[in-house]
């Protein structure tokens, strides 16, 4: 059809002369052969519905229906913006770990329940020693209690700490058990 033809739209011999080259532009927008079929469909939907306001005083045949298409590309990529990009397992599995601050808690909310399991006695000198730093000399001082009882009651305190926590007594993968472990003699029993 040309410019200056004041014919009527007609579908069939538009699409003949201009589906290839509307379908190109439509793939090379979106990247999607069903997607650009669709627009290229719904141009020339649109087109036959709105063929009685043609004019070919606004442009050509050719012109009219690229920008029906380019609208309706523009819309496409519009609602693909809009909808949730689909994840790949790697980052669906790292959405699903919790966050390194979820396990410290955890992990204090399991040492305190674990702590709650001990005598008095124990759990005053795993607080004391490994939690607030005292030394063992420091803490015979303040309570009258022989720094030799106080490690004895250090290594059996530990040992069923890591019993209550779920691990053996060499379990040294726990936080808190590692932190105790550089504070060992060489015979293995807490300094």
């Amino acid at each position: 059809m040309r410019a200056d033809d004041d014919s009527p739209f007609e579908v069939q011999g538009a699409f003949a002369e201009h589906g290839a080259a509307l379908y190109s532009f439509a793939l090379n927008a979106l990247g999607d052969r069903a997607e650009a079929e669709d627009c290229v469909q719904e141009a020339f939907i649109r087109a036959w519905r709105s063929r009685g306001r043609y004019s070919t005083s606004r442009g050509s045949v050719r012109t009219w229906l690229f920008a029906i298409t380019r609208n309706l590309v523009i819309d496409a990529l519009r609602a693909r913006a809009r909808r949730p990009a689909p994840s790949d397992p790697e980052k669906i599995e790292w959405a699903s770990e919790p966050v390194t601050e979820d396990l410290l808690i955890v992990e204090r909310l399991v040492l305190y329940e674990s702590l709650a399991t001990l005598t008095y006695e124990h759990r005053e000198v795993i607080a004391a020693v490994q939690l607030d730093g005292v030394g063992y000399q420091e803490l015979s001082e303040r309570t009258g209690i022989p720094v030799a009882t106080l490690r004895t009651r250090m290594y059996y305190g530990m040992r069923s700490l890591r019993t209550a926590m779920g691990g053996d007594a060499h379990d040294d993968g726990n936080a808190f058990a590692a932190r105790g472990a550089h504070r060992r003699g060489a015979d293995g029993r807490p300094q």
